[in-house]
This record gives C-alpha cells, structure tokens and sequence, in this order.
C-alpha cells in the first residue's frame, strides 16, 4: 500500500511562535499517522542471519635448513566443537608448485592424538601413511640414509625397512610400514599432496573423525582425571624444493612426512572435539521416534539433553516418511509414538486424531566436490555451479553415458550422440562459462539414495513442473541434440508421484574377471558404474572422500568372483557429485549448486532463502502444515526447502503423550540455539521463525492433555494465508482426524506447559541466554551467516520500534497543540475577567 504523502509547510521567521507550534503538531501527528500506516518491508517477518563465532587458528611456518616457510600461514577454520565433519583448510604464502609432474612445495595434514597440551603429539601418534595411488611423500617408512636427523630408534620389519610405527591410544603398535590394521587407503583421513597453487595458495577440506570412526585415536573419548575431554592434534607438514639431505631440487620429494627433519617444520593445531559418551542410559526405558533423514542430525543432537531430564531415552529410527506415518497412527508399546515427516499424517475421520508441529527446517541440495586442472599441475576447486531442472533430469535417469560405462569403453549405440560426460554437455557450459575443466574430468553420475521419500518427491515435482525437463522426459531432444535414455520413457518410470531416485538401466556389460578361470565374468550395469549410497549422510562422505565405490573390473579367485572397486583418487583428482540433504552437506563442508526458482534466478541454500522458501510455503492437505512447493518459489527462496514436522496421535498412554510433547517443546525452544554442541540445532538447519515455535509449543500442549478443546475447531485464516503469505508462520496448532474435516486450531488451554518456553517474541525482556533468541555462541564451521534462532524478528523488532514512534510522534504533536490552546484560553478567560 502506498503510504500517504506528507507535506509540511515551511514557516518564516515572521510567523508567530504559537502558529508555528501549531504547525508542528500538526505535522507530528501526520507523521504518526503516516508511520501507522506504512508497510514493513518484505521479508521483514522473517528470521534473519545472525554471525555466529569462530574458533579459526591461523599459525605461521618457520625457516628450515633448506626451505623457508616462514611466509606460510595457515589457517584451520574450526579448532573447536568438533565431531565427525569436514574442516576447511587454507593456506597462503608458499612458492607455487612446479607445473611440471616435479612434486614441490605441497602440504601433508594428518590428525593424531595426543595427550600433552604443551607438546602435542609425536610421530606413532598421527595417522599417516595408508593412501591410495601412493601420492608423493606418503608412507611411514623412514630411514637414516635419507635424512642425517634420524638418529634415534625406528622399527624394523621382516624385511629390514625401518619405520615409524602407529601406535593407537589402546593396543599393540603397527608391525610394518604399510599394516593396514586401523586405517586402510579407503577410510584414512591423511592428506599427503596438496600442492600450492600458481600464487603459493590453497585450500582443502578435511576430514575429522571422532573416537566413534576412529577408536585408535580416541578423538572426544579421551578424558583427563577430572572429566575434561583431552585434545586431539591437526599437523600439517609443509614440504618444498629439497630433501632432507638437502638433495638437489631437480628430483622428486620422495622422503615421508615423518622422516624427522620434514617432522620439525610441522605446524601443530590443538582440537577440541565434542564429548564423545553414550546418549544416554541403557537401562533407561525407550521412546521410539521414527521417520525422516532430514530430521536425523537434529534428534541425534538433541537425544542427550531430553535424556538428561527425563525417565526415557529417546531412540530415533531413521526411515521412509510413509513407513513412520503409517507406524505413528498405531501406537503401542515399544512402536513409534512420534513421526518426523514432512507430509502430514493423514488419519482418517473417526479414527485417533493426529497433532503435527514443526520443529525443523532443511532441504535437499546438490552437493558436489569437483577439482580440476585449470592449467597444467594447477589444480583449483570448482565452487560455484548453476544447474537447472533439464540438467537434474539428464544426470538423474543415466543419460550421459559416464554412468553406464567407463572411459575406455565405447557409448551404448542408445545413447550415441549424447555428451559422455556433465562437463561437456553444452547446456551445462552454457550455464557454467567459468568452467575450464576438461570434459572427462567430471563427475561420471551422480550419488543418491534408493529410500522411498518426501524428499524426493518433492526433487521429481520440482523438475517435472519445468516445460523443458519434462520435454526431456517425454523424449524430446534438447536444443543440442541430447536425448533422454530410453528406458527411462517406458511405462511407469517416470510418474507425477515419484518418491525414489530409480536406475532403470539395467543393460549389461559383461566383464571378464581377472586371477581366475578363463572364463569367469560378471554383469556389470549402472549400479556398480555409480552405486547407491546407503543414505545421504553416507552420500556426503563418499562424495567428501571423492570414493563412491565404482567397479568397473572384477577379480577371482577360484570360482569366487567379486568386483573390483577403483581407487580412491588423490584429492586433485576427486570429483563427485550427489544429492544429499543440507546439512549434511553442510557437515562435510561440500559445495552446493544453486538452482532456479520460478522467476528465474538461481539461489543456493543459505539460512535465509530456506526461511524465505517457508514464508511462500502454501499449506497441505492438513491446514498449518506446510508443503513444499518448489516450482512456486521467487525471490531468492531455495526451492528444495522443506519443513519437518513432529506427528503423534492423541491415542496413546498419558506417560508417553507426556515424553513426546516434552520432545516438541525442547525442539521449539532450546533446540533451535544453533551450534555444535550436543543439545543444539546443527548447522545447516535453519531456526525456526517465532511463529512456528509457537505453534510447535501449542501442539505440545494439545498432545499432553491428549484431546481437543470441544470448541476449537479450524482457524479462520487470515487473507492470503493459503499461499504462504502469513510469513511462515504455519498457522495454529494443526490437528489431522478432526470431524468434518482436516484444520488447524485455535484458543484452548496452554496447560502442560512446562517453563523455559517463554516466547522473546512476545516479551521482549523474557530472553535470556538459554532461550533461542540468544545469539549463538559456538563455532560456525565456514563463518558463515545463520538466521538467527529466536528472539525478535525484523518485524517484530520494526513493530515495536514503529509503536514507540508512534507513541513519540503523538505525544510531541499534543504538546505542541497544547500550548497555543492553553494559551488562549487563558487570553480568554483574562478578557473576560
């Protein structure tokens, strides 16, 4: 609405004192009433981004006896509240590498235990030495001959190698040089080549692991006497244009990481790493919550929390959306009592009625490693990609041949003509000018899971509501002459209600086997070509470690015939690409493609486009729950959002209505402080808006009284609130089952409620440091911004601010009226005295 005009008459220095305190308070009132009437700007309900701190260490190398690396910084952007993630690492002020297949000035980085804070760790502490395709300086063999500082004692094996052993927090030290008995070249986190760029940069990912994935080091497991965590060690080994013999710069820099003059120019971080402890009692009875991968991360943080204040230990079974809505509505003992979905819980009029709130907000993203040579020997990250829905549709039904085949084999005569690789398909170039990569160094397929899910559902509406992916998928070429892979356009395949990434290409390739008889062979199709990822956690760490298991050879042995998978690449080489959930995404530090909304513009999944995405939400079948709607969202909302929803039956034991809402109101409060510490919203969600907590507390008290209000009924909806435009807000409580149909509720009882569920919204001077209004306080992996996880909107905050105003304005504009009308009355009244 436009606001109305003011205009406010200039008065001269002739004009009387009371004329002109007229003419103020006229205007000040205008004001107020202007001020009133004036729109918030758009977006202004929503949650906005809040920095959070940083525990980033940067450290400086130091000269040696050959190279000087006293120029090179290098920074690990977290050092605490760490867990099994990916941590950034970069680094500045180095030579450049050769760009020659010479191996110089490069960094290793290995994590070690280590339990001396001054000293940190020594050599058999690190896990080092097991990579595959044995890059430059890898390895644990060391040796007198090679470096004139090995003087004191090594192992020998069998073979008379001298090496540095590995010896684990608990058990016998390793008794070779390559024992693979803790860490293989599949699962080792160890990065011996990552060399500098053509400006003496770089930057990588790395991955930490817990005492959980790494027993042997005890990373969050280790305590001190006093119950405090002990630290774990990031080492770094900057390596230049010499050996330790101070051989000539003309030959490869072969010697280990660990030989002890490369060992003395180590930059050691200390790390700090979560409490690694059971989530909670075993004895203590159980709670079953079940449903969406999405919610995962979230529950499992906050398991331990709920179960520090309460009799029942919450268990969370990860699984298809339709199994846990199906699980929810027959509740038992020892079943699910509570469903993460993001479709609502359909129960059928008559039957139990069903309570849905929201407790979190995620989405799906694209997510992708991709290294390239940009020159020769130099390797740079691709970072930023644009795909739109025609792109996603090619990848997803195995139309480039890369995923069928390997790069040596001809393309299946039904794919001819069709780019092999992403990296060559024109619209992708077209879309993506700043990619200088060969086309063969692409990704060959893209990750995903075989679950029935919302998600995907969501990702199949999302394509298919664009004229020109669905073109595609009906058999049109595209403009450049591709066409989609023909098993994908029978019957069935491709449907409206898809709710599962399908490989409909079985065609076979048969592989002779090598080590056994002449004739053994095995089968080979596109699921070993490009293997489906157990879930999409497990997505994002094969695409983190650039290894999703192809196989494109077999091996036997006798009559027994396995495939073969190939090696996990180098980290210059690794490139993969999959579809994972954000944030897990965000956990393992992958970059993420930026997809088009309907107007057009490409947007990447950021805490504010999700919460933008949740303000145009329409709402399903179940009034106040939301439903994703990705080919609707404009205006920089990401749109593969989608919100989680906490769906119990009111049929169901006091005790156990009592636990689950306690699960909802700790999700709606506390568990929307964003950080890594267990009991909070893992990064990578975004906080809920203060009317979705709300909500979440509203349905926590329908759920523990167990029945509906007799007068509650479905809520009158505000204009424009089927379309989203409420900001997000979800409605009131949303209850399924209800007679006459599905509907929100409204008034009621809040009884049930138990404290720490004050809304700052509502009173501002209520907040405190344990409410989600409290910015927060631990590390952002990547600094980047987080919407804040309670507290004041922007409206709320303008609200307040134009009230006050308002106030002010009135008040002045009265004082100034006052005065000329006290005045003359008292001229009056002396007159007629």
């Amino acid at each position: 609405m436009r606001p109305p005009t003011l205009r406010i008459r200039r008065t001269g220095p002739g004009a009387s004192p009371g004329r002109r305190r007229v003419t103020l308070g006229v205007g000040a009132l205008l004001a107020a009433v202007t001020l009133a009437l004036l729109p918030l700007p758009e977006g202004a309900d929503q949650a906005q981004a809040a920095t959070a701190g940083s525990s980033a260490v940067t450290k400086s190398g130091t000269k040696g006896q050959y190279d000087d690396f006293s120029g090179l910084k290098v920074t690990v952007h977290q050092t605490e509240g760490l867990r099994w993630q990916g941590v950034k690492v970069s680094w500045e002020g180095g030579k450049p590498a050769p760009k020659t297949p010479a191996k110089h000035n490069f960094l290793q980085i290995m994590q070690c235990w280590g339990d001396d804070p001054a000293k940190g760790p020594d050599r058999t502490q690190c896990e080092f030495g097991n990579e595959a395709r044995i890059p430059p300086g890898t390895g644990r063999q060391v040796a007198p001959a090679t470096d004139p500082l090995e003087t004191g004692e090594l192992a020998t094996d069998e073979f008379g190698r001298t090496f540095v052993p590995f010896r684990p927090v608990s058990g016998p030290a390793t008794t070779t040089p390559l024992e693979s008995t803790y860490f293989t070249a599949g699962d080792t986190n160890s990065l011996s080549w990552l060399p500098n760029d053509g400006n003496g940069e770089g930057e990588t990912v790395f991955e930490m692991k817990s005492a959980l994935e790494s027993e042997y080091l005890g990373c969050g497991a280790r305590k001190t006497s006093g119950g405090a965590v002990k630290p774990c060690w990031l080492v770094v080994v900057p390596r230049g244009e010499h050996e330790p013999d101070g051989g000539s710069e003309v030959r490869p820099t072969l010697t280990s990481a660990l030989s002890q003059s490369n060992w003395n120019q180590r930059i050691t971080f200390r790390l700090d790493f979560e409490p690694v402890a059971a989530a909670c009692d075993p004895d203590k009875p159980e709670r079953v919550i079940m449903g969406s991968e999405l919610a995962t991360d979230a529950v499992t943080a906050w398991q331990s929390e709920l179960c520090r204040t309460g009799t029942h230990r919450f268990t969370y079974t990860q699984s298809g959306e339709s199994h846990a809505r199906e699980a929810v509505l027959t509740p038992g003992e020892g079943t699910p009592g509570l469903a993460m979905t993001l479709d609502p819980v359909q129960a059928a009029e008559g039957t139990a009625q069903v309570v849905h709130a929201p407790v979190a907000i995620s989405g799906l993203t694209v997510a992708f490693v991709w290294m390239y040579e940009k020159e020769s020997f130099n390797y740079v990250p691709l970072k930023d990609l644009k795909l739109n829905q025609r792109l996603l549709a090619k990848a997803l039904t195995q139309s480039y041949p890369s995923s069928l085949v390997s790069s040596q084999e001809p393309v299946p005569e039904y794919l001819v003509g069709n780019p092999k690789y992403i990296g060559g398909d024109p619209e992708f170039l077209k879309l993506n000018p700043g990619f200088q990569g060969a086309d063969f160094k692409s990704p060959i397929g893209v990750v995903i899971t075989s679950e029935n899910t919302d998600s995907a559902r969501m990702m199949w509406e999302y394509i298919l509501a664009n004229p020109d992916a669905k073109n595609f998928l009906s058999g049109k070429k595209d403009p450049w002459g591709m066409k989609v892979n023909p098993e994908y356009l029978k019957d069935g395949v491709i449907t409206d209600s898809l709710d599962y990434f399908p490989k409909a290409d079985l065609t076979p390739t048969n592989v002779p086997c090598s080590g056994g008889a002449a004739d053994a062979k095995m089968a080979r199709t596109g699921q070993e070509v490009v293997p489906y990822a157990t879930d999409m956690h497990d997505g994002a760490v094969k695409i983190r470690r650039g290894d999703i298991g192809t196989a494109f050879e077999c091996t036997a042995n006798q009559s027994l015939t396995k495939w073969a998978t190939v090696e996990r690449a180098t980290p210059v080489d690794q490139r993969q690409i999959g579809v994972v959930d954000n944030v897990s995404a965000w956990r393992y530090q992958l970059n993420t493609a930026a997809l088009p909304g309907a107007d057009g513009q490409y947007v990447e999944p950021t805490g504010a486009s999700l919460l933008k995405a949740v303000a145009q939400m329409p709402d399903s079948q179940v009034a106040g729950v939301k439903k994703p709607a990705p080919a609707r969202m404009k205006d920089g909302a990401y749109p593969l959002t989608a919100v989680v929803y906490a769906a119990s039956s009111l049929e169901q034991a006091k005790d156990a209505r009592q636990d689950y809402a306690k699960v909802i109101r700790y999700a709606a409060d506390k568990g929307q402080v964003q950080g890594t510490a267990n009991g909070q919203l893992p990064f990578g969600y975004a906080p809920l808006p203060a009317a979705m907590r709300q909500q979440a507390q509203k349905a926590a008290d329908r759920l523990e009284k167990g029945a509906v209000d007799p007068g509650d009924g479905p809520p009158a909806d505000p204009p424009g609130s089927g379309d989203g435009s409420n900001g997000g807000s979800g409605g009131d409580t949303a209850v399924s089952g209800l007679s006459g149909g599905a509907g929100g509720l409204t008034g009621g009882d809040t009884a049930g409620t138990t404290g720490g569920t004050t809304d700052p919204a509502a009173d501002p001077g209520a907040a405190d440091a344990s409410s989600p209004s409290a910015v927060p306080t631990e590390t952002d992996p990547a600094k980047q911004n987080v919407a804040r996880s309670g507290g004041l909107t922007p409206s709320e905050v303008l609200g307040l601010v134009r009230w006050v105003l308002l106030g002010v304005l009135i008040a002045g504009g009265v004082a100034a009226l006052a005065g000329p009308v006290m005045l003359r009355l008292s001229v009056r009244r002396a007159g007629s005295g």
